[in-house]
Protein backbone atom coordinates (compact mmCIF):
# COMPACT_ATOMS: atom_id res chain seq x y z
CA UNK A 1 0.00 0.00 0.00
CA UNK A 2 2.85 2.27 0.79
CA UNK A 3 3.82 2.38 -3.08
CA UNK A 4 0.70 3.71 -3.72
CA UNK A 5 1.31 6.94 -1.97
CA UNK A 6 -0.72 9.47 -0.60
CA UNK A 7 -4.14 8.37 -2.19
CA UNK A 8 -7.28 9.64 -1.51
CA UNK A 9 -7.87 6.40 0.35
CA UNK A 10 -5.08 6.81 2.47
CA UNK A 11 -5.91 10.17 3.18
CA UNK A 12 -9.48 9.12 4.46
CA UNK A 13 -8.72 6.10 5.95
CA UNK A 14 -6.07 8.11 8.42
CA UNK A 15 -7.87 11.27 8.88
CA UNK A 16 -8.79 10.74 12.61
CA UNK A 17 -4.90 10.18 13.08
CA UNK A 18 -3.69 13.37 11.31
CA UNK A 19 -6.27 15.21 13.94
CA UNK A 20 -4.09 13.67 16.77
CA UNK A 21 -0.43 14.57 15.00
CA UNK A 22 -0.80 17.98 13.56
CA UNK A 23 0.59 20.01 15.47
CA UNK A 24 3.31 17.90 15.39
CA UNK A 25 3.97 16.44 12.13
CA UNK A 26 4.39 18.61 8.72
CA UNK A 27 2.05 17.89 6.11
CA UNK A 28 4.40 16.90 3.66
CA UNK A 29 6.04 14.52 6.86
CA UNK A 30 2.47 13.24 6.73
CA UNK A 31 2.06 12.49 2.84
CA UNK A 32 4.72 9.99 4.38
CA UNK A 33 3.95 8.78 7.51
CA UNK A 34 0.49 8.48 5.86
CA UNK A 35 0.68 5.30 3.62
CA UNK A 36 2.40 3.53 6.22
CA UNK A 37 0.45 3.75 8.71
CA UNK A 38 -2.60 2.34 6.49
CA UNK A 39 -0.49 -0.47 5.65
CA UNK A 40 0.81 -1.16 8.89
CA UNK A 41 -3.20 -1.64 10.49
CA UNK A 42 -4.11 -3.49 7.74
CA UNK A 43 -0.81 -5.87 8.60
CA UNK A 44 -1.87 -6.12 11.94
CA UNK A 45 -5.17 -7.64 11.12
CA UNK A 46 -3.97 -9.93 8.64
CA UNK A 47 -1.40 -10.94 11.30
CA UNK A 48 -3.27 -11.25 14.68
CA UNK A 49 -0.99 -8.44 15.95
CA UNK A 50 -0.51 -5.75 18.22
CA UNK A 51 1.72 -3.32 18.63
CA UNK A 52 2.82 -1.95 22.03
CA UNK A 53 4.04 1.87 21.94
CA UNK A 54 5.66 3.70 24.40
CA UNK A 55 5.18 7.26 25.89
CA UNK A 56 8.40 7.62 24.09
CA UNK A 57 7.74 6.71 20.03
CA UNK A 58 7.27 9.57 17.84
CA UNK A 59 3.59 10.38 17.17
CA UNK A 60 3.17 9.13 13.72
CA UNK A 61 3.86 5.75 15.78
CA UNK A 62 2.10 6.41 19.50
CA UNK A 63 -0.93 7.31 17.64
CA UNK A 64 -0.86 6.26 14.54
CA UNK A 65 -0.39 2.45 14.84
CA UNK A 66 -0.12 1.41 18.96
CA UNK A 67 -3.05 -0.34 19.96
CA UNK A 68 -1.82 -0.17 23.42
CA UNK A 69 0.05 3.04 24.82
CA UNK A 70 1.52 3.84 27.93
CA UNK A 71 4.83 3.52 30.35
CA UNK A 72 6.88 0.78 30.90
CA UNK A 73 4.58 -0.87 33.81
CA UNK A 74 0.82 -0.18 31.28
CA UNK A 75 2.63 -2.07 28.69
CA UNK A 76 4.25 -4.75 30.49
CA UNK A 77 0.64 -5.18 32.29
CA UNK A 78 -0.86 -5.35 28.23
CA UNK A 79 1.39 -7.90 27.37
CA UNK A 80 0.72 -10.53 29.62
CA UNK A 81 -2.87 -9.76 29.05
CA UNK A 82 -3.18 -9.30 25.36
CA UNK A 83 -4.98 -12.27 23.13
CA UNK A 84 -3.03 -11.11 19.64
CA UNK A 85 -0.19 -14.22 18.50
CA UNK A 86 1.87 -11.37 17.46
CA UNK A 87 3.48 -8.37 19.59
CA UNK A 88 5.43 -6.06 18.42
CA UNK A 89 7.55 -3.59 20.72
CA UNK A 90 7.77 -0.27 19.61
CA UNK A 91 10.21 0.85 22.30
CA UNK A 92 13.54 -0.70 23.46
CA UNK A 93 14.60 -4.15 23.64
CA UNK A 94 14.56 -4.94 27.17
CA UNK A 95 10.61 -4.05 26.63
CA UNK A 96 10.37 -6.32 24.37
CA UNK A 97 12.26 -9.35 26.44
CA UNK A 98 9.75 -8.44 28.94
CA UNK A 99 6.77 -8.57 26.62
CA UNK A 100 8.69 -12.74 25.86
CA UNK A 101 9.23 -13.14 29.35
CA UNK A 102 5.47 -12.62 29.85
CA UNK A 103 3.41 -14.03 27.25
CA UNK A 104 6.37 -16.91 26.21
CA UNK A 105 4.03 -18.53 23.58
CA UNK A 106 3.65 -15.08 21.30
CA UNK A 107 5.40 -13.95 19.09
CA UNK A 108 7.43 -11.03 20.12
CA UNK A 109 9.11 -9.08 17.39
CA UNK A 110 11.49 -5.49 17.35
CA UNK A 111 11.40 -3.60 14.46
CA UNK A 112 15.22 -2.64 15.45
CA UNK A 113 17.25 -4.81 17.79
CA UNK A 114 20.05 -1.70 17.82
CA UNK A 115 17.16 0.05 20.56
CA UNK A 116 18.91 -0.46 23.45
CA UNK A 117 18.80 1.37 26.80
CA UNK A 118 21.92 2.92 28.70
CA UNK A 119 20.17 1.47 32.11
CA UNK A 120 19.88 -1.82 30.55
CA UNK A 121 23.50 -1.96 29.80
CA UNK A 122 24.55 -0.77 33.35
CA UNK A 123 24.41 -3.73 35.17
CA UNK A 124 24.73 -8.04 34.36
CA UNK A 125 23.80 -10.90 35.80
CA UNK A 126 27.54 -11.38 36.99
CA UNK A 127 26.87 -8.31 39.16
CA UNK A 128 23.75 -9.27 41.06
CA UNK A 129 24.84 -12.32 41.50
CA UNK A 130 27.87 -11.10 43.13
CA UNK A 131 25.85 -7.93 45.04
CA UNK A 132 23.88 -11.42 46.11
CA UNK A 133 27.00 -13.20 47.90
CA UNK A 134 27.77 -9.89 49.54
CA UNK A 135 24.27 -9.40 50.90
CA UNK A 136 22.66 -12.40 51.16
CA UNK A 137 20.09 -11.28 53.40
CA UNK A 138 18.46 -8.40 52.19
CA UNK A 139 15.71 -8.63 48.69
CA UNK A 140 16.79 -7.21 45.55
CA UNK A 141 14.38 -4.69 43.22
CA UNK A 142 15.34 -4.09 39.27
CA UNK A 143 13.94 -1.76 37.49
CA UNK A 144 12.34 -3.03 34.35
CA UNK A 145 14.91 -0.86 32.34
CA UNK A 146 17.23 -4.07 32.89
CA UNK A 147 17.93 -7.33 30.68
CA UNK A 148 15.95 -10.41 31.30
CA UNK A 149 19.02 -12.10 32.66
CA UNK A 150 19.07 -9.72 35.08
CA UNK A 151 15.53 -9.62 35.92
CA UNK A 152 16.25 -13.42 36.30
CA UNK A 153 18.58 -12.58 39.28
CA UNK A 154 16.80 -10.64 41.42
CA UNK A 155 13.40 -10.84 43.37
CA UNK A 156 11.13 -8.23 41.97
CA UNK A 157 10.84 -5.74 39.48
CA UNK A 158 9.96 -2.37 39.54
CA UNK A 159 9.04 0.71 37.74
CA UNK A 160 9.10 4.47 37.71
CA UNK A 161 5.35 4.71 38.49
CA UNK A 162 5.58 1.58 41.59
CA UNK A 163 8.88 1.86 42.51
CA UNK A 164 8.80 3.14 45.99
CA UNK A 165 5.70 0.53 46.49
CA UNK A 166 7.80 -2.32 45.76
CA UNK A 167 10.70 -1.22 47.37
CA UNK A 168 8.31 -0.81 51.05
CA UNK A 169 6.70 -3.88 49.93
CA UNK A 170 9.98 -5.87 49.50
CA UNK A 171 10.96 -4.36 52.97
CA UNK A 172 8.01 -6.26 54.77
CA UNK A 173 7.94 -9.16 53.01
CA UNK A 174 11.49 -9.99 54.05
CA UNK A 175 11.23 -8.18 57.39
CA UNK A 176 14.25 -5.53 56.95
CA UNK A 177 15.00 -2.14 56.68
CA UNK A 178 17.04 -2.16 53.72
CA UNK A 179 16.28 -2.76 49.84
CA UNK A 180 18.85 -3.17 46.89
CA UNK A 181 17.67 -1.13 44.22
CA UNK A 182 18.78 -1.38 40.65
CA UNK A 183 20.38 -0.14 38.87
CA UNK A 184 19.12 3.45 38.28
CA UNK A 185 21.02 5.72 40.92
CA UNK A 186 19.08 8.50 40.26
CA UNK A 187 15.63 6.55 40.74
CA UNK A 188 17.24 5.08 43.85
CA UNK A 189 17.84 8.34 45.29
CA UNK A 190 14.41 9.63 44.50
CA UNK A 191 12.89 6.98 45.88
CA UNK A 192 14.73 7.00 49.58
CA UNK A 193 13.18 10.46 49.30
CA UNK A 194 9.76 8.95 49.90
CA UNK A 195 10.36 6.16 51.97
CA UNK A 196 12.20 5.19 55.52
CA UNK A 197 13.49 2.21 53.84
CA UNK A 198 17.20 2.49 53.46
CA UNK A 199 18.34 2.07 50.05
CA UNK A 200 21.58 0.50 48.33
CA UNK A 201 21.96 1.76 44.64
CA UNK A 202 23.78 0.57 41.79
CA UNK A 203 25.68 3.25 39.26
CA UNK A 204 23.35 3.42 36.39
CA UNK A 205 21.47 6.33 35.00
CA UNK A 206 19.58 7.09 32.02
CA UNK A 207 21.55 8.55 29.35
CA UNK A 208 18.44 11.58 28.47
CA UNK A 209 17.82 12.08 32.10
CA UNK A 210 20.86 12.51 33.64
CA UNK A 211 21.38 15.12 31.33
CA UNK A 212 18.87 17.40 33.06
CA UNK A 213 20.50 19.44 36.25
CA UNK A 214 18.71 22.10 38.69
CA UNK A 215 20.02 24.89 36.35
CA UNK A 216 17.68 24.27 33.57
CA UNK A 217 15.01 24.44 35.78
CA UNK A 218 15.72 27.84 37.04
CA UNK A 219 16.88 29.01 33.57
CA UNK A 220 12.99 28.07 32.51
CA UNK A 221 11.55 29.09 35.33
CA UNK A 222 12.86 32.44 34.83
CA UNK A 223 12.01 32.47 31.24
CA UNK A 224 8.76 31.11 32.04
CA UNK A 225 7.44 32.09 35.38
CA UNK A 226 4.02 30.71 34.53
CA UNK A 227 4.84 26.96 33.56
CA UNK A 228 4.17 24.02 35.32
CA UNK A 229 7.78 22.16 35.92
CA UNK A 230 7.50 18.28 35.81
CA UNK A 231 10.46 16.04 36.27
CA UNK A 232 10.91 12.19 35.32
CA UNK A 233 11.93 10.34 38.73
CA UNK A 234 15.34 9.10 36.90
CA UNK A 235 16.66 13.23 36.54
CA UNK A 236 19.26 13.72 39.20
CA UNK A 237 17.59 14.67 42.75
CA UNK A 238 18.50 18.13 42.61
CA UNK A 239 16.50 18.40 39.38
CA UNK A 240 13.38 16.92 41.40
CA UNK A 241 14.08 19.35 44.48
CA UNK A 242 13.49 22.33 42.40
CA UNK A 243 10.46 20.56 39.93
CA UNK A 244 6.71 21.31 40.87
CA UNK A 245 6.47 17.58 40.08
CA UNK A 246 7.89 14.21 39.54
CA UNK A 247 6.76 11.77 38.41
CA UNK A 248 6.59 8.58 35.81
CA UNK A 249 5.68 9.17 32.43
CA UNK A 250 1.89 8.15 33.14
CA UNK A 251 2.02 10.05 36.17
CA UNK A 252 2.95 12.98 34.22
CA UNK A 253 0.51 12.63 31.76
CA UNK A 254 -2.07 12.30 34.45
CA UNK A 255 -0.84 15.49 35.94
CA UNK A 256 -1.69 17.51 33.00
CA UNK A 257 -4.67 16.06 32.39
CA UNK A 258 -5.82 16.40 35.68
CA UNK A 259 -4.51 20.29 36.14
CA UNK A 260 -5.31 21.57 32.54
CA UNK A 261 -2.17 24.07 33.25
CA UNK A 262 -1.48 26.40 30.41
CA UNK A 263 2.49 26.36 30.00
CA UNK A 264 3.94 22.72 30.85
CA UNK A 265 7.92 22.06 30.71
CA UNK A 266 8.38 18.02 30.66
CA UNK A 267 12.19 17.49 31.30
CA UNK A 268 11.96 13.83 30.06
CA UNK A 269 12.21 12.70 26.14
CA UNK A 270 10.83 15.10 24.06
CA UNK A 271 8.56 12.57 22.24
CA UNK A 272 6.74 12.63 25.33
CA UNK A 273 5.30 16.23 24.95
CA UNK A 274 4.69 15.81 21.42
CA UNK A 275 1.72 12.48 22.67
CA UNK A 276 0.67 14.58 24.84
CA UNK A 277 -1.04 17.35 23.01
CA UNK A 278 -3.62 15.66 21.45
CA UNK A 279 -4.78 14.92 24.89
CA UNK A 280 -4.21 18.50 26.08
CA UNK A 281 -5.12 20.98 23.57
CA UNK A 282 -4.94 23.78 25.56
CA UNK A 283 -1.61 22.79 26.92
CA UNK A 284 1.47 24.89 25.64
CA UNK A 285 4.47 22.03 26.48
CA UNK A 286 7.74 24.18 25.97
CA UNK A 287 11.40 23.17 25.36
CA UNK A 288 13.79 21.60 26.98
CA UNK A 289 13.77 18.17 26.34
CA UNK A 290 16.10 15.36 25.58
CA UNK A 291 15.70 12.80 22.62
CA UNK A 292 16.22 8.99 23.24
CA UNK A 293 18.52 7.97 20.21
CA UNK A 294 17.66 4.17 21.07
CA UNK A 295 13.85 5.04 21.07
CA UNK A 296 14.59 7.11 18.00
CA UNK A 297 15.34 3.66 15.85
CA UNK A 298 12.20 2.45 16.07
CA UNK A 299 10.63 3.69 12.76
CA UNK A 300 7.42 3.60 10.82
CA UNK A 301 8.98 1.40 8.00
CA UNK A 302 10.94 -0.84 10.80
CA UNK A 303 7.41 -1.90 11.82
CA UNK A 304 5.72 -2.39 8.93
CA UNK A 305 9.28 -4.70 7.69
CA UNK A 306 9.04 -6.80 10.98
CA UNK A 307 5.24 -7.56 9.90
CA UNK A 308 6.58 -8.27 6.55
CA UNK A 309 8.90 -10.23 7.21
CA UNK A 310 8.54 -11.76 10.48
CA UNK A 311 12.52 -10.14 11.91
CA UNK A 312 13.75 -9.27 14.41
CA UNK A 313 12.08 -11.94 16.64
CA UNK A 314 12.94 -11.62 20.77
CA UNK A 315 13.80 -14.73 22.33
CA UNK A 316 14.40 -15.88 25.83
CA UNK A 317 16.04 -18.82 27.27
CA UNK A 318 13.61 -20.71 29.05
CA UNK A 319 15.22 -21.14 32.34
CA UNK A 320 16.06 -17.38 32.19
CA UNK A 321 12.71 -16.94 31.53
CA UNK A 322 10.80 -18.56 33.88
CA UNK A 323 13.24 -17.35 36.82
CA UNK A 324 12.37 -13.61 35.36
CA UNK A 325 8.56 -13.99 35.15
CA UNK A 326 8.82 -14.29 38.65
CA UNK A 327 10.17 -11.09 39.78
CA UNK A 328 8.54 -9.55 36.90
CA UNK A 329 4.97 -11.17 38.21
CA UNK A 330 5.43 -10.48 41.81
CA UNK A 331 5.27 -6.62 40.41
CA UNK A 332 2.44 -7.17 38.31
CA UNK A 333 0.66 -9.14 41.03
CA UNK A 334 0.96 -5.51 43.52
CA UNK A 335 -2.48 -3.51 43.54
CA UNK A 336 -1.53 -0.56 40.75
CA UNK A 337 -0.51 2.37 42.24
CA UNK A 338 -2.47 5.20 42.68
CA UNK A 339 -3.66 7.09 39.35
CA UNK A 340 -1.08 10.40 38.97
CA UNK A 341 0.79 9.49 42.04
CA UNK A 342 3.77 11.54 42.02
CA UNK A 343 7.30 11.71 43.74
CA UNK A 344 6.58 14.13 47.03
CA UNK A 345 8.95 17.68 47.20
CA UNK A 346 9.45 16.64 50.82
CA UNK A 347 12.19 14.68 51.55
CA UNK A 348 12.15 11.84 54.33
CA UNK A 349 15.54 11.85 54.23
CA UNK A 350 16.13 7.78 54.05
CA UNK A 351 19.73 6.73 53.47
CA UNK A 352 21.20 6.16 50.02
CA UNK A 353 24.16 3.57 49.99
CA UNK A 354 26.18 3.02 46.82
CA UNK A 355 27.14 -0.75 46.20
CA UNK A 356 30.72 0.46 44.10
CA UNK A 357 31.90 2.72 46.80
Amino acid sequence: MADGGFTAAVERETSAIWDKVKERVSPLEWRVHAPLIAEINALKRERNAVILAHNYMTPEIFHGVGDFVGDSLGLAREAAACDAAVIVQAGVLFMAETSKVLAPDKTVLIPDLRAGCSLASSITAADVRLIRQRHPTLPIVAYVNTTAEVKAEVDICCTSANAVQVVEHAAREWGVDTVILLPDEHLSRNVAAQTRVRILAWKGACEVHQRFDAQDVRDMRAAYPDAEILAHPECPADVLAEADFAGSTAAMADHVARKGVGQVVLLTECSMADNLMASAPGVQFLKPCNLCPHMKRITLEGIRDCLVTGRHEVTVDPGVAERARLAVQRMIDLPTPPQGRGYARERLGAAVDLLWA
